[in-house]
């Protein structure tokens, strides 16, 4: 199927029972095992089916098949956010004394997660420039243990060299963890271009409407996690029977690391999705294609607009040509460059926050990804708590505005925008 066609289509069984036309919300903790032996061999992975609800749920189930088949990935596991996604796909992977080389243009929780508490567990990130692709391989020691990057970092824009980076990472037999958020698989599909893990905040585009949080995690299924120096895939867990996820799943193998990260960061440490959230998320993917289609095209207008404004002293957007970062998005992004814009206000700090202030329709508000249009100053707001060195290594200017363009008509986007700009 086509992506519009598989967005509506995969994963959908209609339910015998009732013959529902739309996927039911089970809104349940548990499930009947249907004798003794059914259970048993649940539990010990000799079947798969439901057990309990902070593992898997049929209405979560549709939701990872959907986004496996969008990914072109082999597995998915969803989660209550997308910070807890990006943790679990890196303790599935990492115990202590172990390392990860990543991107240093990331989402500010994404930095103090890599830069202060995976530090705590015994696990060192360091942290990279990626427009040079070479600096991670300059980075990787005996100790690495992955590489991640954001397919479009936040907020900076700048667009990472996917298949330059998962290139070095084969080469070290080194997973490639790519969080491409920024850019739904209706955009852009990392797996087809080396990556091996994909990760996306569900909140944003995916769900498409800021009213449910979620994250999801895709396995590509092609990553040979034999190699002994991943020691969590081939040493027996004691948790587990002494289980070996590497050796021991016969024909679920290629998907050692979706099952692992459901059996054991999620199943203890219980970052579970409800229900009711995987339903919302099923019914904004259902129109995902057409809302970014909407979304970059009114990008594309914004940035043009604020481009050719004499209070605007920059403006950074993939999809300008003139844009550091367009040959390389051009590349990856064949049907648009999405729908986040940042700029700098000429003049003083208090400029900003004045243009902040005298918007009226678009929304001051943390978040990106809405169908509404949103304004926020990442300096003071999601990135505050980063260092001035930091934040300049992140790319994040005391005068920066970033915009996440929503589906609005253009005029009526572009009228907000002009009337705060001549009144900061």
């Amino acid at each position: 199927m086509k992506f519009e066609t598989a967005a509506l289509h995969s994963g959908r069984k209609v339910d015998s029972d009732t013959l529902s036309c739309g996927t039911p919300i089970y809104r349940t903790s548990a499930y009947h095992f249907k004798n003794t032996e059914h259970a048993a061999d649940l539990f010990a992975l000799k079947e798969l089916g439901n057990i309990y609800t902070r593992i898997g749920n049929p209405t979560q189930a549709v939701l990872e098949e959907r986004m496996a088949t969008l990914e072109g990935g082999a597995a998915s596991l969803a989660l209550a956010s997308g910070t807890a996604a990006i943790f679990y796909s890196i303790i599935n992977i990492c115990k202590a004394g172990d390392e990860v080389v990543a991107a240093n243009n990331l989402y500010g929780g994404t930095y103090s997660q890599f830069d202060s508490i995976l530090p705590q567990l015994g696990i060192k990130v360091t942290l990279v420039d990626p427009k040079d692709p070479d600096n991670f391989r300059k980075a990787i020691n005996e100790n690495t243990r992955a590489l991640y990057c954001e397919t479009i970092g936040n907020p900076g824009l700048t667009m990472t060299d996917i298949e330059a980076v998962a290139k070095i990472g084969q080469e070290h037999n080194l997973p490639l963890i790519v969080d491409a958020t920024f850019t739904p698989p209706c955009l852009l599909r990392p797996i087809d271009h080396g990556a091996d893990i994909v990760i996306h905040s569900l909140t944003k585009w995916i769900g498409g409407h800021g009213t449910v949080l979620g994250g999801i995690v895709t396995d590509a299924g092609k990553f040979d996690w034999t190699d002994p120096k991943f020691t969590l895939y081939n040493e027996p867990d004691t948790s587990y029977h002494g289980l070996r996820y590497a050796h021991d799943l016969g024909e679920m193998n290629p998907i050692a690391f979706a099952l692992r990260m459901r059996l054991v960061p999620l199943r203890n440490l219980g970052a579970c999705i409800s229900p009711d959230n995987c339903w919302a998320f099923l019914q904004g993917m259902e129109t995902l294609s057409l809302r970014m289609e909407r979304h970059s095209s009114n990008g594309t207008a914004v940035a043009k607009f604020l481009q050719s404004h004499s209070k605007v002293e920059w403006v950074n957007y993939p999809g300008l040509a003139e844009n550091e970062n367009h040959s390389t998005a051009s590349h990856y992004l064949k049907n648009g460059f999405g729908g986040m814009v940042t700029f700098g206000i000429n003049g003083e700090l208090s400029n900003g926050k004045n243009f902040i202030e005298s918007l009226k329709l678009i929304s001051h508000l943390a978040n990106v990804g809405d169908a509404k249009s949103l304004a926020i100053h990442p300096a003071s707001t999601t990135h505050s708590q980063l260092s001035a060195e930091q934040l300049a290594e992140s790319g994040i200017s005391a005068t920066m505005i970033r915009l996440s363009i929503g589906i609005e008509h253009i005029d009526d986007i572009l009228a907000d925008l002009g009337q705060a700009l001549e009144s900061s």
